[in-house]
């Protein structure tokens, strides 16, 4: 039987091969989104948030539907705040965080871990599980490993008219967009 440190173990040497494989930043970090989404039971959600211009733009994303909050200003919300302060949120109970921006009526609870690269905050990965109080201190590890080791891919300026990316939308610079 598998304990939980070596699922995270595995996730983390699969994001590891992943990122040394190398490729287009959009293939990569859409790969990233599914393995988190799909390796762990208790993620329902999963996004990378892209910083742009004073807001966090969603990128790829993973879950049973799309949010409606594909644009929120860095310091709004509890994704704002992560951006902001450059830390990473663990929210136990949405339903007792006035910063939370509810997505969906299931989320319970969430986590939010900004990516950073030369120093600055370029992006965040955030999670929402169905259940209250679902990350522990391997899930904020485990993410924040995650972090950088994406951080190189998450540089490129993403932009999608203002439209989020969808599980079945093109990718930012594909013709087919």
């Amino acid at each position: 039987m598998s304990s939980a440190a070596d699922t995270y173990r595995g996730a983390l040497d699969a994001v590891d091969r992943l990122v040394n494989r190398g490729g287009e930043a959009d293939d990569l970090l859409r790969a990233v989104v599914d393995l988190l989404h799909d390796g762990f039971s208790h993620y329902s959600w999963i996004g990378i948030y892209f910083v742009e211009d004073g807001e966090l733009v969603l990128g790829p994303w993973k879950g049973p539907q799309a949010t409606e909050h594909v644009r929120i200003p860095v310091g709004e919300g509890v994704c704002g705040a992560a951006a902001a302060s450059g830390r990473t949120e663990v929210v136990d109970d949405v339903n007792a965080d006035p910063r939370y921006l509810a997505c969906f009526p299931s989320t319970r609870s969430e986590i939010v871990v900004p990516v950073t690269y030369d120093g600055r905050v370029v992006a965040e990965i955030d999670v929402d599980s169905d259940e209250p109080a679902a990350f522990g201190d391997e899930d904020r590890a485990f993410l924040e490993r995650v972090a950088t080791l994406i951080s190189p891919y998450c540089l490129v300026g993403w932009d999608t008219g203002g439209e989020p990316w969808g599980e079945s939308a093109a990718a930012p610079g594909d013709p087919q967009r």
